[in-house]
């Protein structure tokens, strides 16, 4: 007589084993109608697992995080079937949910096209339709490789080939279509109701370019047809902000096959990466920081001795020079423990706060070049703290509120934060790691942070706490961190004389607000498409003419607010005024000044704002006002 345990701790009791379907339906009609899996004692199964012993039990549904993925991991088998039925020669490979989405890779002799994938989800459209039952079943290896053959899908014998052990497996059939899959997986096709394929990409098998070039079809898919709406809306916002095409159209900076990977910054995108640098610099000063700069090429044996060289050596460009190997650095971290080793330092200089912005090199896949977002050259705004143990803590504390008043400065005020702690494979005691993560827990909790716990994700040298900021179309960046670090020191011989003269290790903390520049600055420009704050603006304010007489009183002008150090700039070309504020318009400069005739008489301009706001004519104190205490807001 099995006893199941709901969320809300009620009970039920049945005389006999039970599926989870049929206490979904012991519960309510609805329930059972929307159930679309169970989780029994925090375990994922379909709804047809038969519970045969006392268990909690939760239904899920497509309002649950996990009910969305398991709608999405059915439609990429449901692409696979649609797939099948109209291209029976194409081989399915992998088909695993992704974020916001799925994918499923095929082999086929030719390209897909827009119009098969139109025939594709018009098929996937008439199969969950059709509301075919999906069915489990296991089979022995053996069994399962001769079913495979039999269907001449060669890649799924592969995969099974390659999964260790002799249990047996599970599958899923859904009419004639049956697919290799641990699950749980929607107990029919009609569950599956709002799909969208989004568009096709070449990929290799298992990732390496050395294997079978594959064909990727890309799907989003949503627990209801409200939900996919408003996703293909904020991926058409996003398309609208795109930071490249931004880039173009705001002369930012542009890259090139020539080095790629590599950006080539115009005068506006360095205006706005100068105004990065030279507003963290003040940030590091007020904090307490110390600003170094270490060597971009260093010897290989530097970073076997950090571990860098096992780890990262794939990633590292390397160059030889008399008969040594040198790597071009692809972080800062163990050059800034040869800093800190100049000298024997004192417990009293601790917690000692050295910040670089380091420039730094990897070889990322071309594949994965993105812009901004993933470059292979790349600026951190990058800093390590050397402490004792018991001053981890209020370092991370004091890294919590220096975070949060950049974050504000940009406009980004939600925040979400996630502890990483120790993986299997580590370094340190779990005396040590125990003090770390309490450390980083407390710090958070002091100050009410609602903060994820994500077990076994940690680093191998320490716990970590990843904070990602939301932009305005809801997406999460995860830009900065602070790391524990208990290993690299001791590799690199990092000592300090406590207060009992003794010799001791110092405690590492790796830690970064923005990131990379350039992934940030990209950030930056989506989120405001372009029209940044006042601050970071390239040009702040546009001094528009409409004749030569006022020529000469828009350059006095332009020059007063420059000596302000306000970026102002004097358009006086013979255009009409309707065309000089429509360009400077879509050029988003926040602030546009028109000088007639009667405001050289006056003394005054008439301002306009970039979103079309008239603010008509006013005294140029006022406007050096407006300009000043815009720029003073930051974002804000």
């Amino acid at each position: 007589m099995p006893v199941v345990t709901l969320p809300d701790g009620s009970q039920r009791t049945f005389e006999n084993p039970v599926s989870v379907e049929e206490v979904a339906a012991s519960i309510g009609p609805g329930l059972a109608k929307a159930a679309l899996a169970g989780k029994v004692d925090g375990q994922l199964v379909d709804t047809s697992y038969v519970i045969d012993r006392d268990v909690t039990l939760a239904i899920i549904t497509e309002r649950d995080d996990e009910g969305v993925e398991i709608i999405r991991h059915s439609c990429a088998h449901l692409l696979a079937m649609a797939v099948k039925e109209l291209f029976p020669e194409a081989q399915v490979t992998i088909g695993p949910v992704i974020e916001d989405g799925f994918y499923y890779d095929f082999k086929f002799h030719r390209a897909f096209t827009p119009e098969d994938l139109e025939k594709i989800e018009k098929r996937m459209q008439e199969l969950a339709k059709a509301d075919i039952p999906v069915q489990r079943s296991v089979l022995g290896r053996d069994e399962a490789k001769a079913l495979f053959r039999e269907m001449g899908e060669e890649f799924k014998v592969r995969i099974i080939e390659d999964i260790p052990g002799d249990e047996e497996l599970s599958f899923y059939r859904q009419g004639d279509f049956v697919d290799l899959c641990r699950g749980p997986h929607v107990p029919s096709t009609g569950k599956i109701k709002a799909f969208k394929l989004t568009k096709v990409a070449g990929a290799y098998w298992r990732g390496d370019a050395n294997n079978e070039q594959l064909q990727r079809i890309y799907g989003t898919a949503w627990g209801n047809k409200k939900d996919l709406k408003a996703y293909l809306k904020r991926i058409e916002e996003a398309e609208k902000r795109d930071h490249r095409k931004l880039a173009k159209k705001l002369d930012l900076f542009h890259m090139q096959e020539e080095a790629p990977g590599m950006v080539f910054w115009h005068p506006n995108g360095w205006t706005i990466y100068q105004q990065l640098e030279q507003y963290m610099r003040t940030q590091l000063d007020r904090h307490g920081y110390k600003e170094i700069k270490t060597p971009q090429v260093v010897e290989r044996t530097l970073w076997e001795k950090s571990g860098h060289w096992d780890k990262f050596k794939e990633e590292m460009f390397t160059t030889h020079s008399e008969e040594r190997d040198f790597a071009i650095k692809p972080m800062n971290c163990p050059c800034h423990v040869q800093v800190f080793n100049q000298g024997l330092r004192s417990y009293r200089e601790l917690p000692l706060r050295l910040a670089e912005f380091g420039s730094c090199h990897r070889n990322e896949p071309s594949g994965a070049l993105h812009g901004l977002m993933r470059v292979r050259g790349f600026v951190q705004d990058d800093a390590h703290i050397f402490c004792t143990e018991d001053q981890i803590q209020d370092e991370v504390s004091r890294f919590i509120d220096f975070l949060h008043e950049v974050y504000a400065d940009f406009g980004f005020n939600e925040i979400i934060y996630k502890l990483s702690t120790r993986p299997e494979k580590r370094v340190g005691s779990d005396e040590i790691w125990d003090k770390a993560e309490k450390a980083l827990a407390d710090a958070l909790d002091a100050k009410s942070l609602p903060w994820e716990e994500l077990p076994g994700e940690g680093a191998f040298y320490g716990p970590k706490i990843e904070f990602s900021l939301k932009d305005c179309l809801g997406r999460l960046w995860q830009c900065g961190t602070i790391q524990v670090d208990f290993s690299m020191p001791g590799r690199l011989g990092a000592e300090y004389v406590a207060d009992d003269q003794s010799r001791r290790t110092p405690v590492m903390l790796h830690r970064a607000i923005l990131g990379s520049f350039e992934r940030f600055i990209g950030i930056l420009i989506e989120h405001y498409e372009g029209a940044f704050p006042v601050w970071l603006a390239p040009t702040q304010v546009a001094i528009l003419n409409i004749t030569d007489r006022q020529a000469e009183y828009a350059t006095e002008l332009c020059e007063t607010l420059k000596n302000l150090g306000i970026r102002a700039v004097a358009d006086l070309r013979n255009e009409k005024i309707g065309f000089k504020i429509r360009e400077h318009t879509l050029s988003k400069v926040p602030y546009l000044v028109v000088v007639r005739d009667k405001e050289v008489e006056n003394r005054q301009v008439a301002l306009r704002t970039r979103t079309g706001e008239d603010r008509g004519s006013i005294s140029i104190d006022a406007l050096i006002e407006e300009l000043q205490g815009a720029i003073d807001r930051k974002g804000r």
